[in-house]
């Protein structure tokens, strides 16, 4: 159960603020609160599905130490490409 509270709290914090939650609020504004909390809670439902299918598979054929560097090397090169104006 406490694993399930790090991971609430990781996303919530990594949502706060960002991209998502401003397009949530735009949709907000044109349709009302309930369908747009409706369809972000669907929306980050499906798109979290999906990383947790594929974390459980690379977690599966890979050492956790190998996955780390590599989250870190693509947040890098996220951080970069921002910077740049790339993305």
């Amino acid at each position: 159960m406490k694993e399930i509270l790090y991971v609430f709290v990781a996303i919530f914090l990594a949502e706060l603020g960002d991209k998502t939650q401003l397009a949530t609020i735009a949709f907000a504004s044109k349709y009302g609160w309930v369908k747009a909390f409706l369809g972000a809670i669907f929306g980050l439902a499906l798109v979290n599905l999906i990383g947790a299918v594929l974390g459980d598979k690379i977690g599966d054929a890979l050492p956790l130490e190998v996955i780390h560097k590599g989250a870190g090397i693509l947040f890098i090169v996220f951080g970069v490409l921002m910077l740049l104006g790339k993305l």
